[in-house]
């Protein structure tokens, strides 16, 4: 049983990496060049402070419509390494320099922000950007996170460059391990008992 329960680990997070590449393939594609664009690296506390205005941010750039295509590939790119790092959802994931997530969260917080500075140029979008960056420079402030780094902090991005998690870590790691480990329990019990459900109405 414990051989398949880490069959099963392994194969349900194939298959969310495979999710995530099945998404960003449906993003619009563009018919310019496709070098890589650079995004500034983001400190651990503007990371935090991103984090809790994403949707935010994410909702204003998807509802611009005075872009240019450099700003339309960094908005794909941060929805893209959201998925990849499972949507934000990993507990520590932004918070903790030790989590296999932290890295990639930074990525598509990195890509968030950047996003958020270019609407500050933008005409339709420019009021609404730059009361979140008030709210932003004012909850750093108040919360002293102005000075907070980690390893990643000074780590520049790519959009040419996808940031998966560090998969071989997540064992050193308890939350991530706990979260990921009951996760793949409830789709098992998923499984398990729609299996033993067609077995009773298979005549």
């Amino acid at each position: 049983m414990t051989n398949r329960r880490s069959i099963f680990f392994v194969a349900m997070i194939a298959v969310l990496q495979l999710w995530s590449v099945a998404a960003s393939a449906h993003q619009p594609s563009s018919s310019g060049p496709h070098t890589g664009i650079a995004i500034a690296e983001i400190s651990h506390g503007e990371m935090i402070m991103i984090a809790e205005y994403r949707d935010r941010i994410i909702g204003l750039a998807v509802r611009a419509t005075d872009t240019n295509e450099p700003f339309r590939r960094v908005l794909n790119y941060a929805q893209i390494q959201h998925a990849y790092c499972l949507w934000g959802k990993m507990p520590g994931g932004v918070t903790d320099e030790a989590s296999p997530f932290n890295e990639c969260s930074h990525a598509y917080l990195a890509a968030a922000k950047a996003v958020l500075l270019s609407m500050r140029g933008m005409g339709g979008e420019a009021v609404e950007a730059d009361a979140i960056v008030s709210a932003i420079d004012a909850g750093m402030v108040l919360r002293g996170l102005a000075l907070i780094t980690c390893q990643f902090s000074g780590e520049a991005f790519n959009t040419a460059d996808v940031i998966r998690p560090a998969w071989k870590d997540v064992p050193l790691h308890p939350a991530s391990m706990v979260t990921l480990t009951a996760l793949a329990a409830a789709l098992l019990a998923v499984v398990y008992c729609g299996r033993r459900l067609l077995r009773r109405i298979t005549p």
